[in-house]
């Protein structure tokens, strides 16, 4: 058999194929052969090559996402033009826009089942995410755009909150309620000086939350209220 000229492309593909029968099924649900149907030209021992398991591919997923967080954070801590709230407003539209990232946290969602999942979470988005985001509350600190005498404290609720509490899998609700939660956190956050929502970021948020509720991704102690309307 001819040796593949290009290994890390059908790594991307079994990567790409399992991303979309995580999302559409769920992890549980999704077998090596629904990945193997999707891309229609591999065998099995092709992605056992590259994966030793299923739950390998889904670490090899989490890492891309990672990856693409800290490439945003890359780019914009390079930008000497933009203010430290355009920053943060950066970093939340750029996740909330981004159809593939939304798409791979939705194929993760299964994970934060595990009871040892959300701790971990937990930990990185109170310590090393909200770190990152103080950088830029602090240049607004700094340029005037977010005059907040609660740095640290803004840091850790744009960290947790939208990554926990604006989530459907542990909280779902209507579109209407999810609205109103995010229209919340913007009066919270507004009333310690970080104004970092306006209309245009809720609708993005509203949209991101529409590809997360997508079916196939509720939790196990929950039954889903109606989707997230586009």
């Amino acid at each position: 058999m001819a040796r593949n000229a290009h290994p890390e492309v059908t790594r991307q593909r079994i990567l790409d194929a399992a991303r979309a029968q995580f999302a559409a099924k769920g992890f549980e649900k999704t077998s090596i052969q629904d990945i193997l149907n999707a891309l229609g030209d591999l065998s099995k021992g092709a992605i056992y090559h590259h994966f030793a398991s299923k739950e390998a591919i889904l670490d090899a997923l989490s890492n891309q996402d990672m990856e693409f967080t800290e490439n945003i954070f890359a780019r914009l801590d390079s930008d000497k033009t933009m203010s430290g709230l355009q920053k943060l407003q950066e970093t939340m539209r750029s996740t909330m826009r981004d159809k593939q990232h939304l798409t791979a946290i939705r194929a993760l969602l299964p994970q934060l089942d595990d009871p040892t999942t959300p701790a971990a979470n937990l930990r990185h988005w109170g310590n090393e995410l909200s770190q990152q985001l103080l950088v830029y509350i602090e240049e607004g600190v700094a340029d005037g755009s977010t005059p907040t005498q609660y740095p640290c404290e803004a840091a850790q609720m744009l960290a947790l909150l939208p990554n926990y509490w604006l989530i459907p899998h542990f909280f779902p609700g209507t579109p209407s309620e999810l609205r109103h939660r995010i229209e919340c956190l913007e009066a919270m956050l507004e009333a310690i000086n970080v104004p970092v929502f306006d209309d245009a970021l809720i609708d993005d948020f509203m949209s991101g939350i529409a590809v997360l509720a997508a079916p196939g991704n509720e939790s196990p102690a929950e039954t889903p209220q109606i989707a997230i309307e586009q």
